[in-house]
C-alpha cells in the first residue's frame, strides 16, 4: 500500500504542475471584431440648371388654351383659324416668343399680348395680302426693313405698347392707320412718312419725342392725315409742319408754353384741339388763336390761363377748367354783339353754337354772369 501511494504521488504532482503551466501561457492575440457600418444613402442627382425664362409682365392675360383642330392644314398649331373667317389668324395672348409662318390666305393677323421682340421677314414671306396686323403689347425692339417692304396691301398697323425707339422705316405706301403709342420713340427718321399719302391716322402719344425730333418736313407727304396724336411727350413748342388737312390735333400732357401767332390760320378743317395739361398762359396765346370757323371742340384744362381765350362762333364744347381764371367778360368774349343776336332763333347764323362749358377748378365766384347767358343762348350745360 505504501509502495502504491509512493508511486502515485509523484505522478499526481507532475500532472498538477503541468496544468498550472498551461494556465500561465498567454492567450494568442485575437483580431478585434469588425464594425458593421451601413453604406451611405445614394445621392439623388440634382436636376440640370436650365436657363431662366424672361420675366413675364404681370399685366398680360393668361395664355389661351389651344384652339380646336382646324380645317385648314396650313394653320399654325399655336394659333386659331376660325372656319367662318378663313382670312383671319388669331395668335394673340399665347406667350409666343417668335411669329409662326403666316399662311398666304391671311389678311387679318392678331398677335397682340405676346412676348415677341423682333419682326423678321421670314414668317411673312408668303403673307403678301395682309391688310391688318395687330402687334400691340409685345416687346418689339427691332423691325426688319424687308418685313414691311413686301406688305403693299397693308392698311392698319398696330404696334402700341412695345419697346421701339424710332419710327420703323419702309412703311407700306397704302397704310391708312399707324398706331405707335406707348413706346420709347425719340427719333423719326427723315422722309419716313413722305410716301404715305393715304394715311389718315398717326398715333404717337406716350413716347419721348422732344422738339428736336420734329422738323419742318417730318410730316411732309401726309396729304390726307385727319388725326395727329402727339400727347404725352416732352414737347415745349407747337409741332412744325403739321399737315393742313388735319381735323383732330392732340397735344395734351406736354410742356408747351406758347402758340405762335397765326399758327392755325391755314387749317380750314381743324375741328378738335386738345391742349390739356400744358404750360399755356395768357401771354402765350395770341388773341385770335382759336378764332377758327371750323373749330368745334377746344380743350385747355390744367394750364395757367387767367382769362378765357377768344374763340369762334361755331365752337360747341369748351374746357378751361383748372386754370387761374378769376373773372369772365362775356361781352368781350361773345363773337357777336349781344344786342344783335337773334333771340327768336330764326337766324341761326347769328347765334353762337356753344353748348357745353367747363369752368370748374378756377377762382371764379358765383353767380354765373348774365351776359354770358345772354350771348350763348344754346348753352345747356355749365360746370362752374
Amino acid at each position: 500500500m505504501k509502495i502504491i501511494f509512493g508511486v502515485l504521488l509523484p505522478i499526481a504532482l507532475l500532472l498538477i504542475s503541468e496544468v498550472q503551466s498551461q494556465r500561465r501561457r498567454p492567450d494568442k492575440p485575437t483580431k478585434p471584431p469588425r464594425r458593421t457600418t451601413r453604406p451611405p444613402p445614394p445621392r439623388t442627382p440634382r436636376p440640370p440648371i436650365l436657363p431662366s425664362e424672361p420675366e413675364e409682365p404681370t399685366d398680360l392675360p393668361p395664355p389661351l388654351p389651344p384652339g380646336p383642330p382646324s380645317i385648314f392644314p396650313d394653320c399654325p398649331r399655336e394659333c386659331y383659324c376660325p372656319h367662318d373667317f378663313p382670312d383671319a389668324l388669331y395668335c394673340d395672348s399665347r406667350n409666343l416668343r417668335q411669329i409662326p409662318t403666316i399662311p398666304s390666305r391671311i389678311q387679318y393677323l392678331y398677335l397682340q399680348n405676346n412676348f415677341i421682340s423682333e419682326l423678321a421677314e421670314e414668317p411673312f414671306k408668303n403673307a403678301t395680302d395682309l391688310k391688318w396686323i395687330n402687334l400691340d403689347n409685345n416687346r418689339i425692339k427691332k423691325v426688319e426693313k424687308k418685313f414691311l417692304e413686301k406688305l403693299n396691301n397693308l392698311l392698319f398697323l398696330y404696334l402700341e405698347k412695345n419697346n421701339l425707339q424710332e419710327v420703323p422705316a419702309s412703311l407700306p405706301q397704302n397704310l391708312e392707320q399707324l398706331r405707335l403709342s406707348r413706346n420709347q420713340i425719340t427719333k423719326i427718321p427723315p422722309g419716313v412718312f413722305s410716301k404715305l399719302e393715304n394715311l389718315v391716322l398717326l398715333d404717337l402719344h406716350h413716347n419721348k419725342l422732344s422738339d428736336g425730333a420734329l422738323k419742318k418736313d417730318t410730316f411732309k407727304g401726309l396729304k390726307n392725315l385727319v388725326q395727329l396724336n402727339l400727347a404725352h411727350n416732352i414737347l415745349r413748342k407747337m409741332p412744325p409742319g403739321v399737315p393742313q388737312s388735319i381735323h383732330q390735333l392732340f397735344l395734351d400732357r406736354n410742356n408747351i408754353e406758347d402758340i405762335p401767332t397765326n399758327y392755325f390760320d391755314d387749317f380750314s378743317d381743324l375741328a378738335f384741339i386738345r391742349l390739356n395739361f400744358n404750360q399755356l398762359s395768357d401771354e402765350g396765346v395770341p388773341q385770335n388763336t382759336f378764332n377758327l370757323s371750323s373749330l368745334m371742340v377746344l380743350q385747355l384744362s390744367n394750364n395757367r390761363l387767367n382769362q378765357v381765350p377768344f374763340f369762334g362762333p361755331k365752337l360747341e364744347h369748351l374746357y378751361v377748367n383748372n386754370n387761374q381764371i378769376q373773372s369772365i367778360n362775356a361781352t368781350k368774349l361773345c363773337p357777336y354783339p349781344i344786342e344783335a343776336i337773334d333771340i327768336s332763333g330764326e337766324d341761326q347764323a347769328r347765334v353762337p353754337r356753344l353748348r357745353y362749358l367747363r369752368l370748374d377748378g378756377n377762382a371764379l365766384a358765383p353767380p354765373i354772369p348774365l351776359d354770358l347767358m345772354m350771348c350763348f343762348r344754346l348753352l345747356h350745360s355749365i360746370i362752374f
